[in-house]
């Protein structure tokens, strides 16, 4: 687990996967800092890492929406004042509902209210509802708030989204655009020798990439502890290429931005995030270079209208 809050006062605590930090989460989260703030007590949300199903059923590698550092990010510009990371092991997942409720919310967090979806559940098997937490809560002195969770919102919807290709239905979803996050390797530089050299982003494992094709988004370079820090706050729109370059008989399955109009970028080594705006086409085998040259002019011009 993370530092904990105690000798900081009692706390308001909220409890979730979270991954994705989407629009349904927004409303449990946004309800902790509000009681909170009511209080003058912190807000704390806690996540857990690796995801649950990973552990529970191993081998189901859930696509991630947001990685650990992003998904604080977030949850903090929610207005959340400290994000405690529970590390998801086999023993932490046969806890039982009385023990969770007691040495984590209790004495861990000195919570003084728990707000949840009114979905969640907790402790070995799942077995915790939010009816057993609030029967925990008379005995460990904390109250229980249940929040109404947004109907077609969820983590597991939105993957299905990404899925397909439909980046404005996960964007609706999400409350903001869907991004991924990676490292600028060196690629086959065939971007480069177009005319339109791409930034070919190392996604970490499991990351929730959209359905292969060509979208219009955005590239920036996020500042991470340890990473070079180039171009720090710059964001610019760009034609983003997801797939294996059929016209080229590629095999690895690569995420590639083009910035718009930026030809001068060196971002080898850099940790950036692409974020996806649109979908514009599928991919396709061109028959020659002067056709797959044509079509990415069009595809920047797309994407010029749908960024800028």
């Amino acid at each position: 687990m993370g530092p904990s809050v105690q000798g900081s006062g009692r706390s308001v605590v909220t409890i979730g996967v979270y991954d994705g930090v989407h629009r349904g989460h927004q409303r449990v989260v946004e309800r902790a800092v509000a009681v909170a703030g009511e209080r003058g007590l912190r807000s704390v949300a806690v996540t857990f890492e690796p995801h649950p199903d990973e552990v529970v059923r191993p081998g189901s590698h859930p696509q991630r929406l947001t990685n650990p550092r992003r998904r604080a990010e977030l949850l903090k510009g929610l207005g959340i004042d400290e994000v405690e990371v529970v590390e998801f092991t086999l023993e932490v997942s046969r806890t039982s509902p009385d023990d969770f409720a007691q040495s984590l919310l209790a004495e861990r967090l000195r919570a003084a209210v728990v707000v949840v979806g009114e979905e969640f559940v907790f402790g070995y098997g799942g077995k915790g509802n939010v009816e057993t937490l609030r029967t925990l809560g008379e005995k460990c002195d904390f109250a229980v708030e249940s929040i109404p969770t947004l109907d077609a919102v969820s983590a597991t919807s939105i993957r299905e989204r990404l899925v397909a290709g439909d980046v404005e239905g996960a964007a609706s979803e999400l409350g903001r655009p869907h991004r991924v996050e990676g490292v600028v390797v060196r690629g086959y530089q065939r971007g480069r020798q177009l005319g339109f050299p791409t930034a070919n982003v190392e996604t970490p494992q499991y990351t929730a990439i959209p359905a292969d094709g060509v979208y219009a988004g955005w590239l920036e370079c996020v500042p991470v502890a340890n990473m070079p820090a180039l171009y720090e706050g710059e964001r610019w729109p760009a034609a983003i290429s997801v797939g294996t370059n059929p016209t080229f008989e590629g095999v690895p399955r690569t995420v590639e931005a083009y910035a718009l109009d930026r030809d001068d970028l060196e971002l080898y080594g850099a940790h950036v995030a692409v974020e996806f705006a649109a979908r514009l086409r599928g991919n396709t085998r061109f028959e020659s270079i002067d056709a797959l040259i044509a079509q990415i002019h069009a595809d920047v011009a797309a994407t010029r209208r749908l960024t800028t």
